[in-house]
């Protein structure tokens, strides 16, 4: 990927100011997802402010998974995330995990117990909630906080030769009960976990807590500037204290964003796990999840999403950002590089009766108006065509400019034809119509006579190929937000549709991911779980007409 500016921001100043005082020699940032999931539209965010900022300034990126819960992660996730990384066009200068530090905050562990900055607690997980206290009332200590620094370091030994159950004991960090920050109200450090880790087995069963972890790996991969969403901005004092009284020789400093929210789109983790799992949707790369590779899979590209998270800018505000904004940067990134091509959804029979039977020609079309260097193609015409069922009426309200008895309207790439019968089937629905063309009004050809104003795509019915096209809605409906347990009971049943039609014989041999804008329909990809070479399968990525203005 080309080195990019990221429009100013308060985060860029920062780490402007700091490079010219000499402060920080060399940008070193990190992107720190947990593998319990699949990324999504939100991480994006993330991943271009570390990794593009980092660049601008010469300086790195690593990507580090925080792989500290064995309960949730899996090696799964770590394969989606690398790819998904690697799609949104980013390298990462060293990849690492949480879990190759184990030893390291093991040890760190032990030295604040020996400066009687932790100990080990035996209050369960409900009776520490308990005793945390409230925003106006302070936290209760815990009986076991004046334990010895000698019984405590025992204890803790114990713990990690796992001679405790699971929830029997936690190491805490010894802070203050009173703290006006509830997260300063000594912390559970390590939690018991007798559970088998995706990468060292079972070699521990003391695992340590985000708020912890996070900090020392922060530290020891020698990160300059540690970015994380404003949720985490009353976390900020407890990293602080967990690298000052871990006594770590690099001093990482975090800054806080808000995240990206989008509406009518769930991005927890835990939702999302749900709708795979209960087969709302077919896999976490379903078109209809924001998930990257759900996202990657309907056809949106990686230009188009890096473009939009530079454009909605880095804040301390919360806001929500209209989905419409990322459409609209798909459609700029495919409008030059999509072939457009014609492609009929919901086929109508129509014979063009004056055009001789076994006749056929090949018609020449551009592959692109905008961009020349698409070259043309050429498209089949002879008696039998297809067109949309919704280009012809039988009583057409005013201005309607397409097909209707006795109306001319022009095929594109082709002739003018005229409605002149309708053929009806048994029960009185349109089945076929009966058209003629006028040979004199060849596409391309200066013909300047009668004018018309429609304009309506078509395929030869013997040469187009059948394909199945996959229309999408939101997933949720309007008012669903991510935070509502009640989630799954919005959902849209309508957000997906699956019809049959054709498409143009040159798209026989599309291969998985080959985008095309069909002529009025919009942009749209071939799927590349279901595209075979016997069958065709479209996402649409978007449609055509956007009424957002960036």
């Amino acid at each position: 990927m080309d080195k990019v500016s990221m429009p100013s921001n308060f985060i860029k100043s920062i780490i402007s100011g700091d490079v010219r005082s000499g402060q920080t020699p060399q940008v070193v940032t990190r992107f720190p997802p947990e593998p319990n999931g699949y990324l999504h539209i939100g991480h994006a965010k993330s991943l271009c402010l570390n990794f593009e900022l980092a660049a601008e300034f010469g300086g790195r990126t690593n990507l580090r998974f925080d792989d500290t819960n064995p309960l949730k992660e899996d090696e799964e996730y770590v394969r989606a995330i690398e790819e998904d990384v690697r799609w949104l066009g980013f390298e990462w200068a060293s990849l690492c995990f949480a879990s190759d530090y184990f030893e390291e905050m093991y040890e760190r562990a032990r030295l604040l117990i020996q400066k009687g900055k932790a100990y080990v607690c035996d209050l369960s997980a409900e009776r520490i909630r308990e005793t945390r206290g409230t925003l106006t009332v302070p936290g209760q200590e815990s009986p076991f906080r004046n334990r010895g620094v000698e019984e405590n370091l025992e204890l803790f030994t114990h713990m990690k030769r796992g001679e405790y159950a699971d929830g029997a004991k936690v190491l805490r960090a010894k802070i203050d009960m009173a703290s006006p920050n509830l997260n300063m109200r000594d912390p559970v450090l390590y939690r018991i976990a007798h559970a088998v880790h995706h990468r060292t087995g079972d070699a521990w069963c003391v695992y340590p807590m985000y708020d912890y972890a996070h900090p020392l790996g922060d530290a020891i991969e020698g990160v300059t500037h540690s970015l994380c969403t404003i949720e985490f901005e009353d976390h900020r004092p407890l990293y602080d204290w967990v690298v000052r009284e871990c006594e770590m020789p690099n001093r990482p400093r975090q800054y806080e964003f808000a995240p990206l929210n989008l509406p009518n789109t769930v991005t927890s983790k835990r939702k999302l796990k749900q709708l795979v799992s209960e087969r709302v949707v077919d896999g976490w790369d379903d078109p209809r999840l924001p998930t990257l590779s759900g996202l990657r899979r309907r056809g949106y590209t990686p230009e188009a999403i890096r473009n939009f998270e530079r454009a909605i800018g880095v804040s301390k505000s919360n806001s929500i950002v209209d989905e419409r904004m990322l459409e609209h940067f798909v459609r700029e990134d495919l409008k030059l590089k999509a072939p457009r091509t014609m492609a009929v959804l919901r086929p109508l029979r129509v014979v063009v009766i004056n055009y001789p039977e076994g006749q056929m020609e090949w018609l020449e079309a551009e592959n692109n108006s905008e961009n020349p260097d698409l070259g043309t193609r050429t498209v089949k015409f002879s008696r039998v065509i297809y067109i949309e069922q919704d280009d012809f009426m039988d009583n057409p309200p005013p201005k309607y400019f397409r097909l209707y008895p006795g109306n001319e309207v022009r095929l594109k790439h082709a002739y003018f034809i005229r409605c002149e019968e309708v053929v009806r089937d048994a029960d009185g629905r349109v089945a076929e119509l009966l058209c003629t063309y006028d040979p004199e009004t060849k596409s391309g050809s200066g013909f300047s006579g009668r004018k018309v104003k429609g304009t309506i795509h078509w395929v030869s019915a013997d040469d187009a190929a059948p394909a199945e096209f996959r229309l999408y809605e939101p997933l949720v409906r309007d008012g669903a937000t991510d935070e509502s347990d009640s989630m799954l009971t919005r959902i849209n049943p309508n957000s997906l549709e699956i019809v049959q039609g054709f498409v143009e014989s040159s798209m026989k041999s599309a291969k998985p991911y080959d985008k095309f804008q069909f002529f009025r329909h919009g942009y749209f990809s071939a799927d590349p779980k279901l595209t075979t070479p016997d069958r065709l399968v479209f996402n649409r990525v978007v449609s055509l007409k956007s009424s957002f203005g960036v």
